[in-house]
């Protein structure tokens, strides 16, 4: 059985039942989305599903769909969802669902690489990159693809791979491709491309888009992803990648997740307002402003660090002009400091140096999703980093 209850270690409104103290390392390396369980808490029993013991035992879900494993009901809450928000088009592609979308990267590499092509052709991005897409071009040594590097230094001839993260991982603008060459192929990475992290100003059509469950709603332990894919040549041969590698994807988190991403589409459509059910990504509006106002009030109280400004734009799910406020702070220290991440490491602050994203060690990536008593300990000890660093020098 699977209910609205939380299993893990939190007390009332998010809050740890153990909260950090004077000498707890912070980790916000990771954009571990615990910032999202207050709203989910606040949903309670009406998100829990049950599942008897004679449920989900076959490996097919439908047999008519190119992605059998995929669970029709949950293929129904991602159109539904997409159709909602507006941020990207769904009529023309088929579903493919995944555990993550870490594993829909390594199927779209997989299934977009030409299997006649005499070495392994390059995987590239525009630095600063996800940090992990060089890990997961080179794991396997793989003969179809190799990591690449940085896309705006890339000049090899020939067929390649164009990973493109939009809204970036980790400095929070929207991207394009760069490379735009004809024997080229571009997957878009779209995991914060939702309204409480950025505007959305268009309904995104690419022939390759991923979305995960994760950063949409928090729900990161379900490893739940999806890709919308146009060419049905492409999405076989991911669906394939999949099936030899896990044999589909878990039916319990397609089931859960279809409950859970349906309450974000009601969230948004319902009018009446005594079902008590406050717009899911409303409120990640309000609580992604509100930590965003607070770093930048520390950030600007002193000189040892900065942090990238952007633009207002027309949103057209809120009908209003909105500033993004990423799930990443793309942090960077001034002249005077060598490596941002040994200075952060020296007050207990845990979190990902630039040159993990092709950048270099004056800029660091701090997760802006962690639990509300972590953030604001993570606030104080920037605080005090500028008096210390001061006396030091």
């Amino acid at each position: 059985m699977m209910n609205g209850k939380k299993q893990d270690q939190t007390g009332e409104n998010g809050t740890n039942p153990n909260p950090p103290s004077s000498e707890t390392v912070i980790n916000l390396d990771h954009g571990d989305p615990t910032a999202f369980e207050t709203y989910w808490r606040k949903v309670g029993e009406r998100s829990a599903i049950t599942i008897t013991g004679d449920q989900s035992l076959s490996y097919f879900s439908n047999l008519k769909s190119l992605c059998w494993f995929l669970e029709p009901k949950l293929e129904e809450e991602i159109r539904r969802l997409h159709e909602v928000v507006g941020n990207a088009k769904v009529d023309d592609h088929y579903i493919i669902v995944g555990a993550g979308s870490s594993q829909l990267i390594q199927a779209a590499l997989y299934a977009v690489s030409p299997f006649d092509h005499p070495e392994p052709i390059s995987v590239v991005s525009a630095a600063p990159y996800y940090s992990s897409y060089q890990e997961v071009a080179d794991l396997m040594k793989s003969g179809l693809y190799k990591w690449g590097g940085d896309a705006n230094s890339f000049e090899k001839d020939g067929p390649y791979i164009e990973m493109v993260t939009s809204p970036n991982n980790p400095s929070g603008e929207m991207r394009e491709q760069v490379v735009n060459r004809p024997q080229g192929k571009t997957i878009y990475d779209l995991a914060y491309y939702w309204p409480q992290y950025t505007p959305i100003t268009s309904k995104l059509d690419h022939d390759i888009m991923l979305f995960t469950l994760s950063k949409c709603t928090g729900h990161a332990g379900s490893r739940i992803g999806w890709a919308l894919v146009r060419d049905k040549d492409v999405a076989r041969k991911m669906v394939n990648f999949l099936v030899i590698s896990t044999i589909g994807v878990s039916k319990e988190s397609q089931l859960r997740a279809a409950k859970i991403l349906g309450i974000i589409s009601d969230s948004c459509q319902d009018h009446d307002k005594s079902s008590e059910l406050e717009n899911f990504f409303e409120y990640g509006q309000h609580l992604m402003a509100k930590r965003w106002e607070k770093l930048r009030e520390v950030v600007e109280s002193n000189e040892l660090f900065s942090l990238p400004n952007y633009p207002s734009k027309y949103c057209l799910f809120t009908k209003h002009v909105a500033e993004a406020h990423p799930a990443f702070a793309w942090m960077s220290c001034n002249s005077d400091v060598e490596d941002c991440e040994i200075v952060l490491r020296g007050q207990k602050i845990l979190a990902r140096g630039g040159r993990r994203f092709g950048s270099d060690t004056k800029y660091v990536r701090v997760s802006m999703l962690s639990r509300e008593q972590e953030f604001n300990l993570f606030l104080q000890r920037l605080s005090a980093i500028q008096g210390n660093f001061t006396r030091e020098n």
